[in-house]
This record gives C-alpha cells, structure tokens and sequence, in this order.
C-alpha cells in the first residue's frame, strides 16, 4: 500500500464515477482493503483529490519552447493542460473547492507559465492578472465542453427558435450560436486575442 497506489485508484474512481462519489470508504472497497487501513496513509478526502489533482497535472507536458515565441509556448501549454483537464472531467469542478492546488506538478506548470510570461516582459502584477484569465480560460472551456453536450438535433432546434425572435437576438441569429460547436478553435482564439492584447501594453523591444 503506498500513496501513489492510492492515487491511482482515486484518479480511476473520479474518472469513472465522478467526483460526487469519492469517499474515503468506496475509495477502500475499490482497492480491497479497510478504510482503516487507508486512514493509515491519508488523512481525509480533501487530501486525496489533492493528490489526484497533482497527479494528473503530470500528464500537461511543458513546450520545449526552443523555437517558439512565447506566445506558441503559452497556447501549447494550456492546449496540453485542457486536453489533459477533458479526459479527466472531474478535475474542472475543483476551482470551486476551498483548497489551492500546490502540488509540485501543478506547481511545476504554473512556473513555466508565470517564467514564460515574466520573459516576456510582464511584471509581477500583470504575470498574476493574466496567469488567473488564461487559467480560468483553461478551466472554463474544459467544464463547458465537458458538461454542455447538447446533440445535433438540439442544436438545430435552438437555432430555429432563436430565429423566430430574431427581432430580439439578431447577433446570436446571424452568428448562429447555437450551432457553434468548434471547442477547441474558440479556445486558441481566446488565448491568442488575450496575448495579442498583453503583447501591446508590453515593453518594446529595443
């Protein structure tokens, strides 16, 4: 029995059943063991969707960044992080938590960010400012695709109603709103027009 044993099995049950059935006794029984004899290595609940939370963060690779601006280092950074955030969809309810995330994987991945950032020119409270957007971005986008599936019939039913009131909703009718169903490219885009708007209040180059 280790913690690393735990942690996999945590990461399992949360993957498969969702966070809402994570107890310290269906944690033991899915391992076979008392919950006395998890008690022994740890302490509560909290601390194993901690460790969980870290482990996972191990699977957002870090850009090499050698031939990349720090602009691609930045997308390909939380590019690795929201794929890694929708195959464990559990792990994008977790900012509601009371507890941060300080594991040194996750700690790990908010250096390189906060260092890419602060190489580009960012001081301290505009590193902060912008590191606390792009991860919401990150989070919000994982939780939405997670949650919000709607089928292709829905989509188009929600179209048609809109259109109805388009006197109401002219944008989201010429839009198309609900039709819009391309995740992934709405993310990048979103990243790239909020480093596009940090890149011109930065320094310029001499």
């Amino acid at each position: 029995m280790t913690r690393e044993r735990i942690t996999e099995a945590a990461i399992a049950l949360l993957d498969e059943e969702g966070i809402e059935r994570l107890t310290m006794r269906h944690l033991a029984e899915r391992m076979g063991i008392g919950a006395t004899t998890l008690y022994w290595h740890i302490d509560t609940k909290d601390d194993v969707v901690d460790l969980a939370t870290d482990a996972i963060f191990a699977e957002a690779p870090l850009p090499d960044g050698s031939e990349q601006t720090w602009q691609e280092s930045v997308v390909a950074l939380l590019s690795g992080c929201r794929s890694m955030l929708l195959r464990h969809p559990w792990s994008a309810a977790l900012p509601l938590r009371q507890r941060p995330s300080i594991g040194p994987n996750f700690l790990t991945w908010l250096e390189f960010l906060q260092a890419t950032l602060s190489r580009a020119g960012c001081g301290a409270q505009q590193t902060q400012a912008v590191c606390w957007l792009l991860y919401n971005h990150v989070l919000g986008s994982a939780a939405s695709q997670s949650n919000f599936q709607w089928s292709k019939a829905e989509r188009v039913a929600a179209q048609e109603q809109l259109r109805t009131e388009g006197d109401k909703y002219p944008t989201l009718v010429a839009y198309e709103y609900p039709l819009d169903e391309d995740w992934e490219a709405n993310f990048r885009l979103g990243v790239k027009l909020v480093l596009a708007g940090l890149a011109s209040q930065l320094p310029a180059d001499d």
